[in-house]
């Protein structure tokens, strides 16, 4: 088809000619609405960026004489790392006289893969690397199904938070205010009405006041004259 013809009909049909394969012999457009393809394609790749599962190693360090508080602290951190679905890296300092006694740190190691076994296992055993020894922790759960799980517990959450703003003792209390309001406002014009009744008598009565001397000076003017007839 003719360009001219082609954009002779996109523009009867309030569309775009887009070119779709410019390649190709002879070029292949497409007619279509531009801006809502670009909508939807933005949109794809968002989901597609949210299901998307990157793993990513987590590096945790001790000491061999690590604090029990500190060590607890460490595991839980360990923990987390784990329920998220990304492996950790554990890695033991030595320092000075401690590289002599390398059991420390490969107990510690130990220790730490028993506590966490329910969530990872042991993908890389511990071995010596210089001053520090290294170990890696994988967890048992995939990244997609532990972004999964994460993202069902916060819509669970969100909804249950809604359902408590929006309940049935919320709605009678919406109610009731409403009520109340419209009362209020009732109260609020009656009171307005009285002023303004108030306000007019008020001019009526002040009306009166200054009508009265204006009488009073009439009659005053009549008398002088009446006197002079009678005279």
């Amino acid at each position: 088809m003719p360009l001219a013809k082609a954009l002779e009909l996109a523009q009867e049909y309030d569309l775009d000619l887009v070119e779709v394969a410019a390649t190709a012999r002879p070029p292949v457009c497409k007619l279509m609405d531009y801006g809502k393809f670009k909508y939807e394609s933005a949109m794809k790749a968002r989901e597609a960026r949210k299901n998307q599962a990157h793993t990513v190693i987590k590096e945790m360090k001790l000491r061999p004489k690590i604090d029990p508080h500190d060590y607890d602290t460490k595991k839980g951190h360990v923990v987390r790392f784990l329920k998220q679905g990304d492996k950790v890296k554990i890695t033991i300092m030595f320092r000075g006289r401690e590289q002599s006694r390398p059991e420390l740190g490969f107990r510690l190691l130990q220790r730490l893969a028993n506590d966490v076994q329910d969530l990872g296992f042991v993908e890389s055993s511990a071995k010596q690397d210089g001053r520090n020894m290294i170990m890696v922790l994988g967890p048992h759960k995939k990244k997609t199904e532990a972004m999964a799980e994460a993202r069902a517990i916060a819509d669970a959450r969100k909804a249950e938070r809604q359902g408590r703003n929006v309940g049935p003792d919320d709605a009678l209390d919406a109610d009731d205010d409403a009520a109340l309001e419209a009362e209020n406002a009732a109260a609020e014009a009656e009171a307005d009405a009285d002023e303004t009744d108030e306000v007019d008598e008020a001019d009526e009565v002040e009306a009166a006041e200054v009508e009265t001397p204006a009488a009073e000076a009439a009659a005053e003017v009549e008398k002088p004259a009446e006197a002079t007839q009678d005279a």
